[in-house]
């Protein structure tokens, strides 16, 4: 059985994970925020993530709502913080998404309406694999990165840690990603990229 989870943050992220969650019939115990903000999808509001720390690990799992480029970090730095304390991320999958039962997914990890991913993929832990995308046979995806709408991995293509590819981009097979990658969106990579690279355009170059 399901635990209560409890969203850190409000935003268009968190708003997506809510319908998901409420369609999945999982309760919500209510959201967290840096500051109070505008009424919620009717849901408590609970107070900053300290207010997390009156639940027993075991009586919740918390759902990390937090969506946009710009806070990448600092997703990983909530779920590290919260994970050292013994807490637990619910992985959320749309009903919709197409997962093959040979697929690995990391705790944490959040799969959008729509998504395609294949045989003999490794999901890391703490991603957004979002609406639309499609992952193909044998790629990896490593820990807290990012998947916008739309994009396409190629076969085995291989992603690294705290990475954006941004929406609509395309990544063909045998390429690697290292870590911190920005690939901007609407982008055609055809060749591997290193670590801390921003790259865009058709085909992607470094900026």
């Amino acid at each position: 059985m399901n635990k209560p989870v409890i969203i850190i943050g409000n935003g268009g992220h968190a708003s997506v994970l809510v319908e998901i969650l409420q369609g999945t019939h999982i309760e919500i115990i209510g959201y967290t925020a840096p500051e109070e903000g505008s009424e919620f999808y009717n849901l408590p509001y609970l107070g900053n993530d300290n207010v997390i720390l009156e639940y027993h690990v075991n009586e919740v799992e918390l759902v990390l709502g937090i969506g946009t480029i710009n806070v990448t970090n600092l997703r990983k730095k909530k779920y590290a913080a919260f994970k050292s304390k013994g807490y637990t991320f619910a992985t959320i999958i749309h009903p919709s998404a197409i997962i093959s039962p040979t697929v690995a997914i990391g705790e944490g990890t959040q799969i959008m309406a729509g998504a395609i991913i294949q045989t003999q993929s490794v999901l890391g832990e703490n991603l957004i694999i979002n609406t639309g995308s499609q992952i193909d046979h044998n790629s990896v995806i490593q820990h807290h990165s990012h998947i916008a709408p739309g994009v396409v991995l190629s076969g085995s293509v291989s992603v690294g840690e705290n990475c954006h590819i941004g929406a609509g981009t395309t990544i063909i097979q045998n390429i690697t990603i290292g870590n911190r990658v920005l690939i901007g969106a609407g982008s055609l990579v055809l060749k591997n990229v290193e670590d801390d690279i921003t790259a865009y355009g058709v085909p992607a170059q470094e900026v």
